[in-house]
């Protein structure tokens, strides 16, 4: 009867096994190399120069964003709940063992043997009883769901650390943009007060000429227009500022005065060319987020093997060992030991669809996880490519500004020199304050640019490999 029960049992589970294996998946492929990487520009040398590392300010606020950030604790968090789910999957496969006691007073009704005893029989209707026991019990896992279960907990645990690495590489992408933005808008304030008081200089100078009688009236406004223009480019700089102080509060959980006194460090040199990348295959897998949607798909992979197992039935050795008795002073005799060991399998007999629907379930959430993956790996492509275009663009407009900033500057001088020997026009002088004022407000944020491109191809291409 029990080896009739068995087969029964085996084969409704393979009955229906071919709905287990999980669903074919095509290979993303990845071009053999960036097609928009400038290679004429590329130069030997780390990843990591593509950060501002050589600014003192960075480097102090990434060291304490590193430490204290509440975007890292809360991976970190999270991380520590994917162990807890690994540790949970390893101790499923372990046996099981519980302690019990007990201890019960009862009464009987003698009434229950059929009415009076026989003559000399006395029953006692109060009873009490004392049991200690240990039981134990162990699932052999015949067809791996258990082992599945923890293939797929150690997965996101994989995943769950390069979810950890990605909000580091965000927060570290995210700081260096707001100290270039710091930087830039430092540049542009000194530029902003330094035109405020050359225009300044200029309406003194014209009203001496208009109230000698050397120069119109007339020029005396276009000077003072000059010097309102100058000094309304300082209010949105400021304002700019105080956003970009308060992300970096946001950011490293540091208060806006530390944050202010950290930003007085002095600033370093000018980042560094692009660095060879390796193949996108390579380099981009590696990324954090296309990591952790590889290591979701994988545990989705195991999470079909778990259901199907479910197929199967299920063999567990269960076993008691305890002591019995009626007084406690008995309760350590021999006679008082009980035990018992077995075995037993069970599994689905006719569950109407329930394991089935479950398989479905996983092979579907598995498809997702894929569609899921391909889409982080091409996201990842289209960064990285968008990043390397934009890093030549952005050198080349960056060293395009500040030639013209340089011939802009000539010009105001010549202009100048002109006006006071009289060969040319206020108007001419007006026109090449103007143009100079903006050009030079031009050249530092083409500056600004270019080291934003590169710190846009550091999180594009996944950061540093250490790191990850």
């Amino acid at each position: 009867m029990i080896r009739a029960l068995f087969l029964a049992l085996l084969l409704a589970g393979c009955a229906t096994v071919e709905r287990a294996p999980p669903p074919a998946l095509a290979e993303a492929t990845l071009p053999p190399a960036f097609a928009l990487l400038d290679r004429e520009r590329v130069e030997a040398g780390s990843i990591a120069a593509l950060l501002p590392r050589a600014d003192a300010a960075y480097a102090e606020l990434e060291r304490q964003a590193l430490a204290s950030a509440p975007t890292l604790e809360a991976a970190v968090a999270r991380i520590d709940a994917a162990r807890a789910g690994t540790r949970i999957a390893r101790a499923e496969q372990l046996p099981n063992i519980s302690a019990s006691g007990t201890a019960a007073r009862e009464r009987i009704n003698q009434q229950q043997f059929g009415g009076a005893l026989p003559p000399g029989i006395v029953i006692d209707p109060n009873r009490t009883t004392y049991n200690i026991a240990l039981n134990g019990s162990w699932d052999a896992d015949l067809f791996g769901r258990l082992r599945a279960s923890r293939r797929a907990a150690a997965a996101r645990l994989d995943a769950a650390n390069a979810d950890a690495a990605g909000v580091r590489l965000a927060l570290q992408a995210d700081i260096a943009r707001a100290v270039i933005d710091a930087r830039a808008l430092d540049t542009r304030e000194t530029v902003a007060r330094r035109d405020i008081a050359n225009a300044t200089d200029l309406v003194v100078v014209t009203r001496i000429r208009a109230r000698a009688g050397i120069a119109p009236g007339f020029d005396l406004v276009r000077a003072q227009s000059l010097e309102a223009d100058a000094t309304a480019r300082l209010e949105p700089i400021l304002s700019q500022r105080a956003a970009v102080i308060g992300q970096l509060v946001t950011l490293t959980a540091l208060p806006a005065q530390q944050v202010l006194s950290t930003l007085r460090l002095p600033a370093g040199p000018a980042l560094g060319s692009v660095p060879a990348l390796a193949v996108p295959s390579v380099l981009l897998r590696a990324r954090p987020d296309v990591a952790a949607a590889e290591r979701r798909l994988a545990a989705a992979d195991q999470e079909i093997a778990a259901a199907a197992a479910e197929r199967y039935p299920r063999l567990s050795i269960t076993s008691a060992l305890g002591l019995f008795t009626l007084g406690l002073s008995n309760l350590f005799d021999d006679r008082s030991l009980t035990g018992s060991l077995g075995a037993g399998i069970a599994g689905p007999l006719l569950d109407f669809g329930r394991v089935g629907a479950r398989i479905d379930q996983s092979q579907a959430e598995a498809r997702e996880a894929f569609a899921d993956y391909r889409r982080q790996l091409f996201a990842a492509l289209g960064e990285t490519e968008a990043a390397l275009g934009a890093i030549s663009a952005a050198d080349r407009r960056a060293a395009a500004l500040e030639r013209q900033s340089a011939i802009d500057a000539d010009a105001v001088t010549l202009a100048r020199e002109r006006y006071r020997r009289g060969l040319d026009s206020f108007l001419t002088v007006i026109d090449a304050e103007r143009t100079s004022l903006n050009s030079r407000t031009n050249a530092v944020e083409g500056r600004a640019d270019a080291a934003r491109s590169r710190v846009a191809l550091y999180r594009a291409a996944g950061g540093e490999p250490a790191a990850q």
